[in-house]
């Protein structure tokens, strides 16, 4: 998401001046994005694509994280781990197969404290 998206849905998120139907994000594809383009409340295979897309949709105001996790029917912790994924390792850290190849390794406390 740009930085001009992210504030344009941050405004109108908290000014309540546009309604959430007509709002728009710029999705994890780079593609704009409103209330109607994430995933079915029905899903229930999540690909990369459609975590990405309601974080996004999250992050973007069109829904709140409670409206999210009710909509899709998900934990707190799940929807934050998607979005702490997001952030660290990109749309491609979401996967759950070949997790080695997409996300990039942490260093442990006791690994920094031992480097010289």
């Amino acid at each position: 998401m740009t930085s001009r998206n992210t504030s344009f849905a941050s405004n109108h998120q908290n000014d309540g001046s546009m309604p959430p139907a007509q709002r728009h994000v710029i999705g994890p594809m780079g593609k704009q994005m409103s209330l109607k383009d994430l995933p079915a409340p029905s899903t229930k295979r999540w690909v990369i694509r459609r975590k990405a897309e309601v974080v996004a949709g999250v992050r973007g105001g069109l829904l709140t994280l409670d409206e999210a996790c009710t909509r899709y029917s998900l934990t707190i912790d799940e929807f934050r781990s998607w979005q702490r994924l997001l952030e660290r390792h990109g749309v491609q850290g979401l996967r759950t197969t070949k997790i080695k190849k997409y996300r990039r390794p942490t260093l442990k406390l006791d690994e920094i404290n031992r480097s010289p």
